[in-house]
């Protein structure tokens, strides 16, 4: 019998596939399929894992002293026992030899099976049995990881005629893990926790597969191999779905893969509206080899890049000048010539770093870390790495455009410690003979304080970035990952829509770059209002690039311009505004 479980649409598509379960300390294991003469040598690594962890296991038990407590003795006896019981290890051989699993994943999968056993017993000693399950598997995770080179790269699923696509289910899935999934086996994802602007939805949406997060339950209802529909436009997750339901979701990824075929024809068309009005669609990125992709949606330059996510599962190993350099001169090098914003990194929240900061080991438990060490007051905590990332980003520019953009700014002091921190990174690359480029400064504008201080802002930056996904989260007092008010997250609260028009006229009168990051612009729903408060430049993820294109086609921001007008004055001008595009209908089909 079907079950729906519903939860937040946070990127568009329909996906339809098995279940594979993943608890939150293995989202980062190898995940791949093998060939057919692969599995007796993959089966041959389970087994030798498993009887290295047995050695182990029992040196341990050598090793106990004669006064050791009896418990720890007996402690290891049970993780030798569930080493060798069937349930895991013949069950994980199945997984490889019926699904063709690497060992890893095949031991993930039947560990989440057995969790599953365990958790659902009358017996609360049996239940808390669970625990060993999982540092007996954990054990044999690390011995897997030391055998992994020379295994074969991870082979996307459609490299194996006749297989069953794949979803992943998880209670949440960390930023950098989703980094994973470019080329992965994965159709899709489910998560229990997050919001529609949490960075693991953000670059969902980047790499372009369906998902739906902050669905509660679903990995507690979801089991093992289940056949499971992704609505990633509805936020619907259909659970063993009937065979009529499943041939409605197929037409459907049918037809969304005919209209995304259509859109792409307008990736090399001018981004010039009805009335002439030439507007600049640019890229976010996470890597420098998004820069490919951003290119072949038709993006004029690179308006975000994500900087964080060459820090992120460092442990305490982070990126040296050198590295950073190299990653921001791919990037800039692979633009052609074309501007590419750099953003400093913007560390903290939900991207926190493995190594505890000085500010950790004094606190430790931050109760709100959107409220916390993050972006730029982290980044001036720690001068070293700053003058470090602030110094390679300017070598970078001497293969191209770059532009600075700074993360999170509402203080002067904070203005005046950047301003003297790039000054001295210039100074210091002068000194070293380092050849360097001329670098546009950019302030993010993410907090109210920022938007109200703007004058003061202009004053020292050269552009603007307008980053909506934390200026809605720190105007409507909403942590933007917590479902459990995820729908109070509002774009269209007068409150937002008026502080995002304060910063565009503030900046259009200055006679500054002005530009939208944010996910409000890789929302096509928004794009008419956005030139309506004259916008002329929006920076999305390469995949939001052609539905995007198509609204500003399409538009006449004259007319545009005298809707919001008469909206703007409304006591609820977001709805105002809907209703009256609503009734005017939209243009035409663009071909």
């Amino acid at each position: 019998m079907s079950i729906q479980v519903f939860g937040l649409a946070v990127s568009r598509g329909v996906a339809i596939g098995r279940a594979v379960l993943v608890a939150n300390t293995r989202v980062d294991v190898a995940h791949y399929r093998v060939d057919d003469a692969a599995l007796p040598a993959e089966i041959e690594r389970l087994r030798h894992a498993r009887n290295t962890v047995a050695d182990e296991l029992q040196s341990l038990k050598r090793e106990l002293r004669p006064d050791a407590p009896h418990e720890l003795s007996a402690l290891l006896d049970v993780h030798l026992m569930l080493l060798h019981d069937d349930s895991l290890a013949e069950a994980t051989v199945q997984w490889i030899k019926s699904r063709h699993y690497n060992a890893e994943w095949a031991l993930s999968a039947q560990t989440e099976v057995v969790v599953r056993q365990f958790e659902q017993m009358d017996d609360e000693y049996l239940r808390e049995r669970k625990a060993d399950i999982e540092q007996v598997t954990d054990r044999l995770q690390r011995v897997l990881a030391k055998q992994s080179s020379g295994i074969p790269m991870p082979r996307a699923a459609h490299a194996f005629s006749g297989e069953d696509p794949l979803v992943l289910v998880a209670n949440d899935i960390a930023p950098a893990d989703m980094l994973q999934f470019k080329g992965s086996v994965f159709t899709g994802f489910i998560t229990d926790v997050g919001g529609r602007t949490s960075h693991t939805a953000i670059v969902a949406r980047s790499l372009d597969i369906p998902a739906v997060v902050g669905a509660r339950e679903a990995s507690r209802l979801i089991r093992q191999d289940d056949w499971v529909i992704i609505d990633g436009d509805h936020g619907v997750v259909v659970v063993d779905p009937s065979p009529i339901v499943l041939d409605e979701y197929r037409f459907r990824q049918r037809e969304s893969e005919l209209e995304r075929a259509r859109l792409n024809r307008l990736r090399h068309r001018p981004s010039v509206t009805l009335d002439g009005q030439k507007v600049e669609l640019l890229a976010n990125i996470e890597q420098p080899g998004d820069a490919v992709a951003a290119l072949d949606a038709g993006a004029v330059g690179v308006g975000l890049f994500r900087s964080e996510f060459l820090f992120l599962h460092r442990g305490d190993a982070l990126p040296d000048e050198f590295e950073q350099f190299v990653a921001y001169r791919d990037a800039v090098q692979a633009m052609n010539g074309l501007p590419v914003t750099i953003r400093t990194v913007d560390i903290g929240a939900d991207k926190p770093l493995e190594r505890l900061t000085l500010h950790e080991l004094r606190h430790e438990h931050v109760l709100n870390p959107a409220l916390g060490l993050r972006a730029i007051r982290w980044s001036l905590s720690e001068p070293r790495m700053f003058m470090q990332q602030l110094r390679a980003i300017l070598r970078a520019s001497a293969f191209g455009k770059v532009r600075l953009l700074i993360p999170m700014l509402a203080h002067f002091s904070e203005v005046t410690a950047t301003l003297d921190a790039v000054a001295r990174a210039k100074q210091q690359l002068a000194d070293a003979g380092q050849a360097f480029g001329p670098v546009e400064l950019g302030a993010m504008i993410e907090i109210p304080a920022a938007a109200m201080t703007m004058p003061l802002l202009l004053k020292h930056f050269d552009f603007v970035s307008i980053g909506t996904n934390d200026l809605i989260q720190y105007t409507l007092a909403i942590d933007r990952a917590d479902e459990a008010v995820a729908h109070l997250y509002d774009p269209w609260h007068p409150a937002v829509l008026r502080l995002v028009q304060m910063v565009i006229d503030a900046a259009n009168s200055a006679g500054k770059h002005v530009s939208v990051c944010g996910e409000m612009a890789g929302d096509a729903s928004f794009t008419e209002l956005l030139l309506a408060l004259g916008l002329r430049s929006l920076s999305m993820h390469p995949s939001q690039i052609p539905a995007v294109k198509q609204r500003v086609l399409r538009a006449d921001t004259a007319r545009l311009r005298a809707a919001w007008a008469s909206a703007s004055t409304s006591d609820d001008p977001g709805s105002v505004w809907r209703q009256q595009q609503e009734a005017s209908g939209r243009p035409g089909r663009v071909h």
